[in-house]
């Protein structure tokens, strides 16, 4: 079995946007959470099927987005759960540059962006199994 190592997907959501990985089990939050030097949290939070963890990282905001129970879903719930969570990132970077204004188009193509980069992860993912 090959040893899962955190992928880290584009930044470019607008202005070096936060650090992003998806990961599909704790076995993979772990590692993704080790590698920042920290304690890895829970996999998901309790009764959740996504869960958005935020850590401060030696380069800035990490976002790392859990998806738990694909098997039980289909391609549009898991698309509406990534979506839920790619509304979290967003939010989080704003919080963490301060920005609590947002104008609605640029939070619109910005949310976009980061839900792509979500998608093409998860893709990727179920494509290279």
């Amino acid at each position: 079995m090959q040893k899962f190592r955190a992928r880290w997907l584009d930044r470019r959501i607008g202005a070096a946007g936060p650090y992003l990985a998806l990961c599909l089990t704790q076995d993979e939050f772990d590692v993704a959470v080790r590698h920042l030097k920290l304690v890895p949290p829970p996999f998901l939070s309790p009764g959740a099927s996504a869960t958005m963890h935020t850590f401060e990282g030696p380069h800035g905001l990490v976002c790392i987005v859990c998806l738990g129970g694909q098997a039980e879903r289909n391609g549009v719930e898991i698309a509406g759960l990534l979506v839920h969570e790619a509304v979290h990132v967003w939010q989080q970077w704003c919080d963490d540059i301060g920005e609590d204004r947002p104008g609605r188009e640029q939070e619109a193509y910005r949310v976009q962006a980061i839900a792509q980069e979500l998608f093409a992860e998860y893709a990727r993912r179920i494509n290279d199994k």
